[in-house]
């Protein structure tokens, strides 16, 4: 398989650095075609700005929705996010890996979807009407496409369990998991997390880079998370409610999103 690794961390020494070349060298050992886009190395622009816009005026008015369907449309987009647009439609596989800073991604991460998730691209494709609410949620640009996180934590995984004072892990990724990688498409992989960064010895580090190593031998096999597809008939359209009847009648929140059914049999079968 082709694979995109988008990796933000500041310093190729870290942790993130070496499980980055743990992931590299598995991946490719196992046959894989691997690309990096190293954020911090590369300088990537993270704000979004009137300069992403050649077609714009200068003196005109920034909305920028309208100015990227618009540059998108026109094949007009800045070098820098169409030659990343072209890694994500040749990858069959992105993965994006980050420290989880503040709860989320860094900066420059989000700056590089913010960029290079364009309108007509990752977003604003298809049909809306009465019966279909766009191509999103497990349809769309990149669908058929994988994807999956590596994050390193520097809480102890107790900390972010069902119970953990941080919240659960799956929660914290859910906006990205499934409002980022599922919106557009891409069957979304468990992430692969690392706890205690900052506090890992020698043994621990070994742990993890086995652990991680084990997730590249089975990324093209594993079982995506089975998040609900928006046109399948869960959801009531235009009011994007899911429907009577589907899910904990009690529950609210992101599990609502997960099909307890197929997550049964997938379970039944590991």
């Amino acid at each position: 398989m082709k694979i995109l690794l988008v990796f933000a961390h500041p310093e190729s020494r870290s942790l993130n650095g070496a499980l980055r070349d743990v992931a590299i060298e598995e991946l490719t050992a196992q046959g894989h075609e691997v690309l990096v886009s190293d954020l911090y190395a590369d300088g990537w622009k993270s704000e979004v700005g009137h300069a992403d816009f050649p077609l714009l005026p200068p003196d005109a008015r920034l909305v920028p929705v309208a100015a990227s369907k618009k540059a998108f449309e026109a094949d007009a987009l800045t070098e820098d996010v169409r030659a990343e647009i072209e890694k994500l439609l040749w990858a069959d596989v992105l993965i994006l890996q980050f420290p989880l800073w503040w709860f989320s991604m860094p900066a420059i991460l989000k700056g590089w979807i913010d960029r290079v998730f364009a309108y007509g691209f990752a977003y604003g494709v298809g049909e809306h009407s009465d019966k279909r609410w766009g191509d999103r949620y497990g349809e769309g640009s990149l669908a058929g496409k994988r994807a999956m996180l590596i994050v390193t934590a520097g809480g102890w995984e107790e900390h972010y369990s069902a119970r953990g004072v941080n919240g659960p892990i799956d929660d914290l990724l859910f906006p990205i998991n499934h409002g980022i990688l599922y919106y557009p498409g891409y069957d979304v992989l468990p992430p692969f997390v690392a706890y205690r960064a900052d506090r890992l010895d020698e043994a621990g580090f070994t742990e993890v880079a086995e652990g991680l190593r084990e997730r590249m031998r089975t990324i093209g096999t594993v079982s995506s998370i089975p998040y609900r597809q928006q046109n399948g008939g869960d959801y009531l359209i235009p009011s994007m409610q899911l429907r009577p009847g589907l899910g904990d009648p009690a529950a609210s929140g992101f599990a609502l999103h997960l099909d307890e059914t197929r997550e049964a049999f997938r379970q039944a079968g590991e």
